[in-house]
């Protein structure tokens, strides 16, 4: 065996989703088959216009930069003001990723953390964010009010507006008061703001908004993706925006480890983000899609709490949540454990509606 077996990975949390694999198999034996509401993978067709982009972008023989396309960073800048109300913004304030999660994962080690740095998140939230800090050695700490915890030695602030699973939205006044505390300690806040435009009873608000930063990026970023909003997980679109000094040094970090959002992806991003309509048309199929799933699961027993907006339920029969997925299992339907996301969801169920109109009928019909 190598000297170097497991060294990394021991640190790291089992990967959750191959615990749920049995219940997969009990849900996939139902006579009308697996309705899968677990994992959130967008279903519905990328958009003509972004897939025309991407084809005409085919004939890409060179490297792309890490730092993108000029082309890239109007899109990204102008989209920041126009849709988040970006004050400012310059192509210095913006950096393209290889989709959220590589950067969510190696954030901490790319600001250099390790061993007596601390980097908390929400006590309910995406695995990724522990995963991020355990890579580099840091000690993952999680929060209910992030101000309330101990300053000392904490390096970096994960927000999660809206959460993911929770669908919980910061309210503006909410977001202010954190980032002016963070600031007051010298605390890095980086807010992953992937679900921004999915909604549905609350209007979320980036960090990057006037009325919460006050103009001035210091201390803050905020990450994007059109893996949801634009059905594009497949390509790994997604960037940062921000405090300008922590996106240059990031970039030179990058530039070194070769990170760069292949040429083809990048014109299928500037394309994105320059058309609103299939925005709109996704929101619409995944409001139809969580109404109906709502009504079925509250007529069925369950109580769904915050889901205010993402992609989620926030879901509870009052039991442990593995019960509930094999309960639902047995139905065919598939959901993840509340426990995935921290010891405070194990009796909750996260439920996503980013299934077919047809398979979301199904779950419907099963849970009538």
């Amino acid at each position: 065996m190598s000297a170097v077996s497991g060294a990394v990975s021991s640190r790291l949390p089992v990967f959750p989703w191959d615990k749920l694999e049995p219940y997969k198999k009990t849900a996939a034996a139902h006579p009308d088959g697996i309705v899968d509401l677990s994992v959130g993978t967008p279903v519905d067709p990328v958009p003509e216009l972004i897939q025309r982009a991407l084809v005409a972008a085919a004939d890409s023989p060179g490297y792309p930069t890490v730092w993108g396309t000029t082309e890239l960073r109007d899109a990204l800048t102008g989209w920041c003001e126009r849709r988040l109300g970006a004050v400012g913004f310059t192509h210095r304030n913006v950096l393209p990723v290889v989709g959220s999660k590589e950067l969510v994962a190696w954030l901490p080690t790319q600001l250099g953390l390790g061993a007596g740095d601390r980097v908390a998140y929400p006590r309910l939230a995406y695995p990724t964010y522990e995963v991020g800090a355990r890579l580099c050695g840091a000690t993952p700490v999680v929060y209910d009010d992030p101000t309330e915890l101990d300053p000392a030695g904490l390096k970096l602030l994960w927000l999660n507006s809206p959460s993911n699973p929770t669908g919980k939205v910061l309210g503006k006044d909410e977001l202010t008061r954190i980032v002016a505390w963070a600031r007051e300690h010298g605390i890095l806040v980086f807010s992953d703001e992937c679900y921004l435009e999915l909604g549905w009873e609350a209007d979320p608000v980036s960090v990057l908004h006037p009325d919460v930063c006050g103009g001035t990026y210091e201390g803050i970023v905020a990450v994007h993706s059109l893996s949801k909003r634009s059905n594009l997980a497949g390509y790994r679109a997604a960037f940062v925006a921000g405090d300008a000094d922590v996106l240059a040094e990031l970039l030179l970090i990058r530039k070194h480890g070769g990170m760069m959002t292949p040429a083809p992806v990048q014109a299928a991003t500037v394309a994105a983000l320059g058309d609103d309509t299939h925005v709109a048309e996704q929101r619409e199929r995944y409001a139809a899609r969580r109404t109906a799933l709502r009504t079925a699961l509250e007529s069925h027993g369950f109580r769904i709490e915050h889901s205010e907006a993402s992609l989620y339920l926030w879901a509870t029969r009052d039991e442990p949540c593995w019960q509930t997925v094999a309960y639902l299992a047995e139905k065919g339907i598939l959901v993840a454990p509340g426990d995935f996301y921290g010891a405070a969801g194990e009796r909750f169920v996260r439920v996503a509606f980013t299934a077919t109109d047809e398979r979301v009928e199904a779950a419907v019909k099963r849970l009538g």
